[in-house]
């Protein structure tokens, strides 16, 4: 920064910070900060400044910065914040110095408005791509969650395995399925596999050829597939697209589906009470005798 320029600011640094509190303190709404609490806010903006002022006196210096933005991202401060106060902040010190000089020429004002970039600029490249770096930190745990949470395969009985479906299907999530449903049915020995789509909200020709895929995938490793969740718009969508699904059971219910499951592995559901009451009546009959 302009040494002359730098002298200014800093022997007016007290009048600079009052006129940018006036102004930062009208723009709560508008950059999202009016449920932070009155006395969180001011000293915050204190902080902010008394940075701002450290970096210039420092000459370069980004430590004090880089702290600072280290702790809003943590408290979860809009990013809104952050520029809407250096520009504030530019605004305010650039009509300062300008008044104080009688010169005000095209050249004067030129350089009073690079000197002030020169000093800001820095500051909010910093603070921005902190922010940034720190956003896309967060994106990226939420896509590794969201991949090991968008095909679970959950075993329920010996040789039968859910899958449950939520969402939209691409082709990189159709890619994953496939990984978990093949792994799967290897890990949990299955037999048979339910893809459940009740909670696909559009099935289309790119939908059904990945399931398709999956459950030839699976048969091709000795188990089957059960389509579970056909809504009757989802039929009429199948219908109308003329996807040929006759090789790939389907139900409408997962209990449907569940229970043609029982049936492919010679299994059934067995009435408990009859049960006793059969079992009953064939020790009374064997007493009789």
């Amino acid at each position: 920064m302009n040494s002359k320029f730098e002298g200014i600011v800093l022997e007016n640094s007290e009048k600079i910070v009052e006129m940018w509190l006036e102004e930062i303190g009208t723009l709560r709404k508008e950059n999202r900060t009016e449920s932070i609490s009155i006395d969180l806010y001011e000293s915050t903006n204190r902080e902010f400044v008394d940075v701002i002022f450290t970096s210039i006196k420092s000459h370069g210096s980004t430590n004090a910065v880089e702290e600072f933005s280290e702790k809003i991202i943590n408290l979860g401060w809009p990013l809104s914040y952050i520029t809407d106060g250096l520009q504030v902040f530019r605004r305010v010190t650039i009509d300062f110095i300008l008044r104080q000089s009688e010169r005000v020429d095209t050249e004067y004002i030129s350089n009073v408005l690079s000197s002030v970039d020169e000093w800001v600029e820095p500051i909010i490249r910093i603070l921005v791509n902190d922010y940034s770096g720190n956003w896309e930190h967060i994106v990226s745990l939420q896509r590794v969650a969201l991949q090991e949470l968008s095909a679970p395969l959950i075993p329920v009985i010996d040789g039968i395995t859910i899958m449950p479906l939520v969402g939209t299907v691409d082709t990189d999530r159709a890619k994953l399925i496939m990984e978990s449903l093949l792994q799967g049915v290897i890990t949990h020995n299955s037999e048979v596999v339910l893809i459940d789509i009740t909670g696909v909200p559009v099935v289309d020709t790119m939908v059904a050829h990945h399931l398709i895929q999956a459950a030839e995938a699976v048969r091709l490793i000795g188990a089957k597939c059960i389509l579970v969740g056909i809504r009757p718009e989802i039929a009429q969508t199948i219908v109308n697209l003329g996807i040929n699904l006759t090789d790939f059971p389907t139900k409408s219910t997962l209990k449907k589906g569940f229970l043609t499951a029982l049936e492919i592995t010679n299994r059934k559901v067995v009435n408990v009470k009859s049960s006793e009451n059969d079992i009953e009546k064939l020790i009374e009959s064997i007493q009789g005798e």
